[in-house]
């Protein structure tokens, strides 16, 4: 009997369970194939993009240093990132953990979608790699407000609007209350009571604070030498959202490229690529059905 249950143990039912649940041991093999393509220290890191607990937070960048310091690298890190985003500050702090562990030679590969904080990662990095069909996105911060995004809604629920647009809505207020153009001033005084100016300027901060993170990360990597003037104008549609219109806009390979970042093409029949989708694939699998992410080497994994 016990020879059968090893058997069983070893056999095609467990095989079957962990390609199911998508062990992490099919994706090891995929990270070395990749670790000796680019010849660096391969890291994973995906988030969900539709659990809450996906998105980037300051542990992220504890995380990874745990990992990293336990596996040293010798030299270039690749972080492959897929992530919505999250904290700036996070973003920030990942991009610090990994310069330091990988003297600088940080580098980053976007299989599928690195938005928002995600796409802040990518600034701190010397070289972005991605396909064709890869999307970077606005960095803009966005901010949860009660309202409605259709006139079907009949009751207001939480959304995410831009920073921009929420503040672009009150100067227009203040801007037709205060310009002495209208006589009734009772229609802008009540727009203008679902707003709070403090919440307006904290906002007006959150903005300049994500620019300062991006020209600084661009500044001190792929961009180094060039002033803060000039990095601000070139990533002009990453900052703004009055170019972008929406914060989940695609940014692709080309208008990142247009905009002075370092970009380097994979090409999408390539072998590395077909690697570089099915780790995406697996992974994706992973952070949307059994966690909110994942941070994976060759070696070890770890999901929360």
């Amino acid at each position: 009997m016990a020879k059968v249950v090893k058997s069983f143990e070893h056999g095609a039912w467990v095989k079957v369970m962990r390609e199911t649940h998508q062990d992490e041991i099919f994706r090891q093999p995929l990270i070395k194939t990749l670790e000796q393509h680019f010849q660096a220290k391969v890291v994973v890191f995906f988030t969900s993009f539709n659990r809450e607990d996906g998105m980037i937070r300051d542990v992220d960048a504890e995380m990874l240093e745990s990992i990293l310091s336990a596996e040293p690298a010798s030299g270039k890190i690749l972080l492959i990132i897929n992530s919505p985003g999250g904290l700036g500050l996070a973003a920030e702090r990942i991009v610090n953990t990994c310069r330091a562990y990988s003297s600088n030679q940080f580098e980053v590969l976007v299989p599928h979608m690195a938005k928002s904080a995600a796409t802040m990662i990518c600034f701190g990095a010397m070289k972005i790699h991605m396909s064709k069909t890869a999307e970077l996105g606005p960095v803009d911060p966005q901010v949860n407000f009660l309202g409605s995004e259709n006139k079907e809604d009949k009751e207001d629920k939480e959304i995410w609007i831009s920073a921009e647009e929420y503040i672009r809505s009150y100067d227009s207020l203040i801007k037709s209350a205060s310009g002495g153009k209208t006589k009734r001033l009772e229609p802008f005084i009540q727009q203008l009571e679902r707003f709070d100016a403090r919440f307006v300027e904290h906002l007006r901060s959150l903005q300049m604070l994500s620019e300062d993170i991006a020209i600084r990360l661009l500044g001190s990597g792929m961009m180094k030498g060039k002033s803060a003037q000039k990095i601000r104008k070139a990533i002009d549609v990453f900052l703004s959202q009055a170019r972008t219109r929406s914060h989940g806009r695609m940014i692709n390979s080309t208008e990142a490229m247009s905009c002075g970042l370092n970009i380097q093409l994979l090409d999408l029949g390539s072998p590395v690529w077909h690697n570089v989708w099915e780790l995406y694939m697996r992974g994706s699998w992973v952070v949307n059905q059994r966690c909110g992410k994942i941070i994976e080497t060759s070696k070890t994994a770890v999901r929360t």
